[in-house]
């Protein structure tokens, strides 16, 4: 798994407030005692932390069955902790994207999205191109996408590769107009090659807490994780 991101994000936030979001935001819904083995720190000093930002409304504990015992209390990222990360100025493109359908028309919004598209496969093209192999095309695409913003990350599965976004910076455009989404999986099958399949696994449009990509070299299985 390619966790260079990750890394740098964490070794990149000055305050311990920032580097639990991070990591929230990242792996998903942590107990104290992981957050605290992931810093090196005690289960009660982690707890402290995670019990300031629940008070700011940055994160929320709630209990989750865990195997036979009792229930353990895991933390999780609220909406407000979430918009803590960038998504891209997007009271201004939601603005944007409707004065284009209503000045314009459903039929300009799309010549835009495919424009966009065509940029990115071109961007996206150049950068796989010399790849040896499709390992190293997905290492790549996820390395790219990690500048743009979507904090990627890829891993090996028993079926192929996994692409995984945990943020998304254009989400606020992608909720009212879902062209970019499609245009995006279509940039990704393109680029990556006629030899790979690409099918989207999550989709945080639909309530997931981030975006995932299984990318095989035959039809997918769901049992990606």
């Amino acid at each position: 798994m390619s966790s260079v991101y990750l890394e740098n994000k964490i070794q990149g936030a000055n305050r311990s407030r920032d580097r639990f979001l991070v990591l929230l935001k990242t792996r998903g819904p942590q107990t104290s005692a992981e957050l605290g083995a992931e810093f090196d720190i005690t289960d009660e000093a982690a707890r402290q932390q995670l019990v300031k930002l629940a008070n700011e409304g940055l994160v929320e504990g709630v209990s989750e069955a865990v195997g036979v015992g009792r229930p353990a209390q895991v933390w999780r990222i609220t909406p407000a902790g979430n918009a803590r990360f960038p998504d891209a100025h997007a009271e201004l493109t939601v603005q944007l994207i409707r004065s284009i359908r209503t000045e314009l028309g459903e039929a300009a919004m799309d010549r835009l999205i495919t424009a966009r598209e065509n940029e990115s496969r071109v961007q996206y093209s150049e950068e796989l191109s010399g790849a040896a192999n499709l390992q190293e095309r997905v290492e790549r695409l996820a390395a790219i996408r990690s500048r743009e913003g979507y904090m990627a990350e890829w891993r090996e599965t028993e079926y192929g590769y996994l692409l995984i976004e945990n943020h998304c910076p254009i989400c606020a455009a992608a909720t009212i107009c879902q062209g970019f989404c499609r245009a995006e999986l279509a940039v990704f099958q393109e680029v990556l090659g006629p030899d790979a399949r690409v099918t989207r696994a999550e989709h945080i449009l639909t309530g997931a807490r981030r975006c995932a990509y299984l990318i095989t070299y035959s039809a997918p299985t769901p049992d990606y994780v």
